[in-house]
């Protein structure tokens, strides 16, 4: 009988139970991946410019171009005036992305298809972000929910309905991360139980679609790394340029 392939997305602890008055916060396999993720990424800028080179080694160059990518991105949807949070925009990308990609390795933990992992970054962003605006502008950030141009009959509804889209912020990021990388990897487990069920002769067929779909959620944990990312770029630009 195939394995269900729910339980890969089982979170259980390692240790012993740690409590904080009636808060569980013992370490678990979620705590686990999310700790090696980090020390993967810090491991790898390390080793990428502890000895600079005029022509840089494999490491090196992986560290200057993903720097150049963040950095061109932030550039081009925020403008200069985001250069400041480089380094929070640089982290996200590189932990999501990390997360993700670790999860790919077979036995391991998806820490992204976990939604209160995915909802606890988007809703520090969406926080973050809306302190950045306050600050920025004081109780002017409010005429981001007042379009210009907006007829004043129709100027109540849109009103609410831009208070409604910027409330929904952290729901739709989180979502669309913790969807896509469940539905791929439950999906991957279920074209390995049918080349297992199948056996050698029968199992070609869903081996292949398993090998098709691995490269496919590698691109997809790439592209929602990046979309994480260039999300954060736009709300940060809404909030420091107050388009409206």
């Amino acid at each position: 009988m195939a394995a269900n392939p729910m339980h890969q997305f089982n979170v259980y602890r390692i240790g012993p139970e740690i409590k904080l008055g009636t808060l569980d916060i013992s370490f678990t396999n979620a705590s686990l991946f999310m700790a090696l993720s980090s020390l993967t990424i810090i491991i790898l800028f390390f080793l990428g410019i502890k000895k600079k080179t005029i022509i840089p080694n494999k490491i090196q160059l992986l560290t200057e171009l993903s720097y150049t990518f963040v950095s061109k991105m932030i550039s081009d949807t925020a403008g200069s005036k985001a250069k400041p949070y480089f380094g929070l925009i640089f982290s996200l990308f590189m932990f999501v992305l990390f997360c993700n990609m670790l999860g790919m390795i077979p036995y391991s933990f998806t820490v992204t298809s976990h939604i209160i992992v995915t909802f606890v970054l988007a809703a520090f962003i969406f926080i973050g972000v809306t302190i950045i605006g306050f600050l920025k502008h004081g109780l002017g950030y409010l005429k981001l929910f007042v379009p210009s141009g907006v007829p004043s009959l129709l100027l109540p509804l849109i009103i609410v309905i831009e208070v409604i889209s910027y409330l929904s912020r952290p729901v739709s990021l989180s979502v669309r991360l913790f969807a896509n990388m469940m539905a791929g990897h439950t999906m991957l487990k279920v074209f390995g139980g049918f080349v297992i069920s199948l056996g050698l002769i029968g199992g070609w067929l869903p081996l292949s679609f398993s090998v098709a779909l691995t490269g496919l959620e590698i691109l997809v944990a790439f592209l929602q790394a990046y979309v994480f990312a260039i999300l954060t770029c736009i709300y940060l630009n809404d909030a420091l340029n107050l388009h409206h």
